[in-house]
């Protein structure tokens, strides 16, 4: 096996932040021209995240080839350009799922199908199978959860067996938390310690110990650091809170020569890099001048995660435009806000954006912040369920059907201009409707949005299952809402915008998935461009 395995486990508690630090070693080792590919394992009993909660699980990133994954997948991606898969996200639903199918067939011959081996060697399978590329020189796995929750127990069983067979070089990094205790005036170690024993108790002794912290860690606390978790003191590296974003870690972990140290223990030593176009990135990140307001409609509004990607994707627009941007969080459930106060803060925005999102709660909040900004001239992207809305909106509205829906909402409607496809209807599986992945969309040369692009042909990522329906196509774009983007041989409506409006653009696909921090994508830069006009 010539690919190498770098393990990123997490202890103390959740949300250290194993996923930028995976991403960060990704970026670091890809700068060094090695070739690197990423994989998150999750510890819970579902399938996949697509049938998740955004108040669970944040949001759920959709791979090139439609695979519904975990949001540390986005990480990776955003920081690495390095398109991820289906192989890059293995549940323990999908472990067990697997397991019991082979045993329903028969493939243990009638043994008694266990944790160990049977589940362990199906994780493990699932992590080789991920390293299959012949061109791959490394693969980083991210093992989800806490050291010390029974859910973990058989990944880390798993990753602990990779360094016993010895068939591959491992690496086993273990991300803590040291905390700062102003009561005593001094830095906490002994939670990183009592972690690193739980990691011992699985059999796996850590190679590195990443110590998350608020403040830069005095060297004689490295020091008892190293001596307590059996590590030597240059592998106990610091990631202090940044200052200002999460693009820092990258940088921040070099200075502590943690990609040569991981090379050099991987026998893969390879040419160094300044990492120049991500440190111009950064200088740009902080030299933005002025600002802009972006409001965000949306009924996960409160938690950060849910719209993960869009708003990474506005941070990366506004770095290439040079603008601040202020997030406006608008609630689009009117159960919980007043309508005088929805409106104003739509209006007081320089922009808006109608993110996707399944189920009816919030689509009348949605449809006013369309209205609003159809009538006021804001500048306005839908995004999935947002274009639905703007297409919903005006054909209310302009058309005069007023009772225009999508079939999600009211099956009955006797105006769909929003529905499922016939050779959809009667699927019993959630899934089983969807539209996911990487699919060819054709632009009209003479639309807005082809400027936006400059080319004819662009390739995006989807995740819906309703569809515009083309029953409406000819009266829209008839009356100025017109259907210039179509997916590639099929005359599914991709993208939708309004030619009385300067910047009113509707489309199913989430362009948010592409965007990254040195290669923004241009949807987003030019909404930020005509919110500034």
């Amino acid at each position: 096996m010539n690919c190498k395995l770098i393990f990123v486990t997490g202890g103390v508690l959740s949300s250290l932040g194993k996923g930028i630090t995976a991403a960060s070693i990704a970026f670091l080792l890809k700068e060094k021209g090695l070739n690197v590919g990423q994989m998150k394992l999750d510890p819970y009993l579902n399938v996949d995240p697509g049938t998740m909660s955004p108040y669970q699980h944040g949001e759920v990133y959709v791979t090139e080839d439609g695979a519904e994954t975990d949001l540390d997948l986005g990480h990776y991606e955003r920081f690495t350009g390095i398109a991820t898969s289906h192989l890059s996200n293995v549940t323990t639903g999908k472990i067990y799922d697997s397991v019991i199918k082979k045993e329903r067939r028969g493939h243990y011959l009638g043994q008694t199908v266990q944790v160990i081996p049977h589940v362990t060697n199906e994780i493990k399978s699932k992590i080789l199978e991920a390293t299959q590329n012949d061109s791959l020189d490394v693969l980083i796995v991210e093992i989800g959860g806490t050291v010390g929750d029974i859910e973990s127990q058989p990944f880390l069983e798993a990753i602990r067996q990779f360094r016993q067979t010895k068939l591959t070089t491992c690496i086993y990094i273990h991300l803590t938390y040291v905390p700062y205790m102003a009561a005593a005036g001094e830095m906490k170690t002994k939670p990183t310690q009592h972690s690193a024993g739980e990691l011992y108790k699985s059999g796996i002794t850590p190679d590195f110990i990443f110590t998350r912290s608020e403040k830069e860690m005095p060297i004689d606390l490295k020091k008892k650091i190293a001596l307590f978790c059996g590590v030597e003191i240059q592998h106990v590296v610091n990631v202090i809170d940044v200052s200002s974003t999460i693009y820092e870690v990258p940088i921040l972990l070099k200075e502590q020569k943690v990609d040569h140290m991981i090379t050099t223990i991987l026998g893969i030593e390879k040419k160094n890099s300044a990492c120049t176009a991500w440190k111009k990135m950064l200088t740009n990140y902080h030299n933005r001048k002025g600002s802009t307001t972006i409001g965000v409609v949306g009924k996960y509004i409160e938690l950060d995660d849910a719209y993960k990607s869009i708003f990474e994707a506005l941070l990366h627009s506004s770095i290439e435009v040079g603008v601040v941007i202020n997030i406006e969080r608008i609630d689009a459930d009117f159960t919980k806000t007043n309508e005088k106060v929805f409106i104003k803060q739509v209006r007081k925005c320089n922009g808006i954006i109608i993110p996707g999102g399944f189920g009816e709660r919030g689509i009348d909040g949605k449809l006013l912040a369309a209205k609003l900004c159809r009538e006021n001239k804001i500048p306005c992207l839908g995004i999935c369920l947002g274009m639905q809305i703007i297409a919903i909106e005006f054909a209310r509205n302009i058309l005069g059907h007023i009772d225009a829906n999508s079939t999600e909402f009211d099956p009955k409607t006797k105006n769909p201009v929003i529905s499922l496809l016939v050779e959809q209807e009667g699927v019993e599986n959630m899934g089983g409707t969807m539209r996911l992945g990487h699919q060819e969309c054709r632009l009209d040369k003479k639309s807005k949005v082809y400027k936006v692009y400059k080319k004819e042909k662009i390739f995006e990522r989807h995740r819906h299952r309703y569809e515009f329906n083309n029953n409406y196509k000819e009266e829209f774009n008839k009356n100025g809402l017109k259907i210039v983007g179509e997916l590639h041989n099929k005359e599914l409506c991709e993208i939708i915008e309004n030619e009385k409006h300067p910047f009113m653009i509707g489309v199913q696909y989430h362009p948010e998935y592409q965007s990254q921090p040195i290669k923004p994508h241009p949807l987003f830069s030019s909404l930020i461009k005509q919110a500034l006009k």
